[in-house]
Parts: C-alpha cells; sequence; structure tokens
C-alpha cells in the first residue's frame, strides 16, 4: 500500500501543514477521497455519537454537583451510553461497507483513513472507523465495569473511579477516530467542517481523563494542566490541519458556541430531571457556575488570533514553519495558563485562585505549549499519513 500525500503539500496552499508535512512521500497516484452518501453520512453520525456523549457527560456531571449521587441507571447515563453506541455502530457499519467491496473485488471505498486488515485480515477497517469503534466498544465494556462497582459500592461520589477513568479514556478514543475520520475527507467541504467541529469535542473532554491524577502532588490541579496542554495542542492542529486562514478561529468560534449552549442546557436539564422523578437539589447554588462548560477555554479565541498571526508569518514571510508552530504552542500555553485562572475567578461568585497559583499555571504554561505545539505538528503529520491519497482541493 502506497503511503499517501497530504494534499496541502500537493497543492502548496500556504499555510504550515504544507511544510510540517514535507517529509510525507507522494502517493503513486493521486485520487480523491469517497464523496458519496455513505461516506457523509458515516463520518457525520461517528460525530453525532461523541456530541450526544458530550452533552450526557456534562448533564452527569452537572447532576452530581446539583442533585448527589447517583446510581448506574440515569437519564445522563443513558446519553453517555448511547453516544458511543451511536459512534460505534456507525463505524461497525462503515467497516463492513469497506469489507463487503474488499471481498467483492470492487475498488474499496477511499473512506475514514486509510483501510487496514484486522482480525486475521477477515475485516477490512478504514484505521479513523476502526478507532472509532474500538473506543466505542471499550466504552460499552467498561460500562459493565462500572455497573459492577455501583453494585458493589453503590453511588458515586466522585469522578476519579477505576470505571469512570478507564470509560473517559474509552470516549477520548472514539473522538480521536472522529477527527481521523474527517481529516481523510478534508479534500471536500464537509470534511473540513467535521474538523471544525471534532476538535473542539475533543478539546472540551480532553482535560476530564486527568481527574485519575488527582491524587498525586502536582504544582496544579490536574484537569488545569490538561486544559493548558491539549487546549493548545489540538487547536495548533486543527490549524495545521486544515492550512487555511482562519481556521483556529472558527475551532475557537465552534468551542465557544458549544460552551454557550451545555451552559444553559446542564443545569436546565439537571433540574428538569430532578424534578421530574421527585429529587431535590442541593442548597446554595445559585452561585455555581455549570461545572463542564465553566472549565472550557473561553479565552481560546484570543490564542487561535495569535496563532493565525504566527502562521501568517509562514505564509506570507517565509518563516520557519517546524519553528513556528513550537511559538505558536509557548504563546497559545501562556495565553490559555494566564487566562484560564482569571476565567475561573470571573465565572465563580468566590474568587478561589490565588496570585502564586496563576502565576504557576502561567510559567507551566511554557513547557506544556511547548509541548502542545511539537505534539500538535507531529499529528498534523500523521493524520495525512492515515488518509488515503487526496487530490489537491481547488
Amino acid at each position: 500500500m502506497s503511503t499517501p500525500a497530504s494534499s496541502d503539500a500537493t497543492e502548496g496552499r500556504a499555510g504550515p501543514a504544507a511544510p510540517i508535512a514535507q517529509g510525507v512521500p507522494a502517493a503513486a497516484s493521486a485520487t480523491e477521497s469517497d464523496n458519496g452518501t455513505a461516506a457523509r453520512v458515516g463520518a457525520w453520525v461517528v460525530l453525532l455519537g461523541t456530541a450526544v456523549t458530550l452533552v450526557g457527560l456534562s448533564w452527569d456531571i452537572q447532576w452530581h454537583n446539583d442533585v448527589g449521587p447517583d446510581t448506574f441507571f440515569t437519564l445522563p447515563h443513558l446519553f453517555l451510553y448511547s453516544g458511543s453506541a451511536i459512534s460505534g455502530f456507525a463505524s461497525l457499519a462503515m467497516v463492513l461497507i469497506t469489507t463487503s467491496a474488499q471481498r467483492a473485488g470492487r475498488p474499496v471505498p477511499r473512506m475514514g483513513g486509510t483501510p487496514i486488515r484486522v482480525f486475521g485480515s477477515n475485516l477490512t477497517a478504514p484505521i479513523g472507523y476502526m478507532i472509532a469503534g474500538a473506543g466505542a466498544a471499550l466504552f460499552l465494556l467498561y460500562g459493565l465495569l462500572d455497573l459492577e462497582w455501583h453494585s458493589i459500592y453503590g453511588f458515586d461520589a466522585v469522578l476519579n473511579t477505576p470505571s469512570h477513568v478507564a470509560l473517559f479514556l474509552s470516549i477520548t478514543l472514539t473522538m480521536i477516530g472522529s477527527i481521523i475520520v474527517f481529516a481523510a475527507h478534508r479534500d471536500h467541504f464537509w470534511g473540513r467542517s467535521g474538523i471544525v467541529l471534532a476538535i473542539p469535542i475533543l478539546i472540551t473532554f480532553a482535560p476530564i481523563p486527568t481527574n485519575a491524577l488527582n491524587n498525586l502532588h502536582l504544582p496544579a490541579d490536574p484537569t488545569i494542566l490538561g486544559i493548558v496542554l491539549f487546549g493548545p495542542m489540538l487547536l495548533i492542529l486543527g490549524g495545521a490541519l486544515l492550512a487555511r486562514l482562519g481556521a483556529t478561529i472558527a475551532i475557537a468560534a465552534a468551542l465557544g458556541a458549544m460552551q454557550a449552549i451545555l451552559w444553559w442546557f446542564s443545569p436546565w436539564a439537571a433540574e428538569t430531571y430532578a424534578s421530574a422523578i421527585g429529587l431535590p437539589l442541593r442548597d446554595g447554588l445559585t452561585s455555581r457556575p455549570p461545572e463542564l462548560p465553566a472549565i472550557m477555554p473561553m479565552f481560546l479565541i484570543v490564542a487561535a488570533v495569535a496563532v493565525e498571526g504566527l502562521f501568517w508569518l509562514v505564509r506570507a514571510r517565509g518563516f520557519d514553519a517546524k519553528k513556528i508552530v513550537l511559538v505558536a504552542g509557548v504563546v497559545t500555553g501562556v495565553i490559555v495558563g494566564a487566562t484560564f485562572p482569571l476565567q475561573m475567578n470571573l465565572t465563580h461568585a468566590m474568587p478561589h485562585i490565588a496570585f502564586r497559583d496563576i502565576m504557576t499555571i502561567t510559567i507551566l504554561g511554557v513547557p506544556l505549549g511547548l509541548l502542545a505545539g511539537f505534539l500538535g505538528s507531529r499529528f498534523a503529520t500523521m493524520l495525512p499519513v492515515f488518509a488515503p491519497a487526496t487530490t489537491a482541493v481547488r
């Protein structure tokens, strides 16, 4: 199988993605990714599943804060598991479509990433759908572990139980698969649009598994460290992958829209559901913002503008893209690190992050941002390799 080439490198479009991917060899023949109905529906249904899961998670966290511990069988949990089931079944359908074409001797559809042979070569799975489907399957498997955990220990009082951490990592895998699927179709407008939506979903969710590190003695809250690392990394990944003017701003704007929706929905859903089943809310909730939307970096738009300016230096001034993405990582890490404590103090009635902690988080934004820039550029280089060869976008 030939190694696919980056469409940005092929057409020479201005932007950091082309220099970053300069080491990717060209494919023997350039072929457009599948633009058929199945490719579109499969990609968007997987993304829909991740969105439903994110809504369910925000609702579940709000339930823990506004009402209290819960059991396994709740409506927020139904959203969580339904989202993974939606993504999982969509991924399975795409794998079966690809396998059917391969076994019938027809050309394998170029959708969802490079097709690979799995389960003793019995199945031909596009890598994006394989990763998304594996995450969904693991989520449902670890759901049984969570059910057993509830049956032994009863109510969950915290998020960082072993079963929850396993569930969070599984969801993360599905969301990564969704990005790979859309990246394989970024030669089409709907593929690029999917990236703009899939990346903010992962930006929101990626810091959640860091709750597993709560028992370690770290210089700052592990969730905050996750926000400072993953927000810049995924923002730079999206900008470098799309290599289009305004891409990072579009991603940050999509994140802001999701934050606004969840900010309204989460407390409303928790209160409405509690009232429907006859449970009271905790006292003193009026001054508390919704938990998950409150930790979404609302000042990421500022970092996006800075990244766009740095990427412009590559397009217009010929600066070294590999160095610029590292600078972009540091700048973005510092911006997110400095503004996130400010965000917490602005959205909470009682400011609770001391100046010393703000300085610590801001300083940590330098090494974390440097790592984010490096990883974002490397992942932007890897994703075209996962995709079938594509023609230039005109």
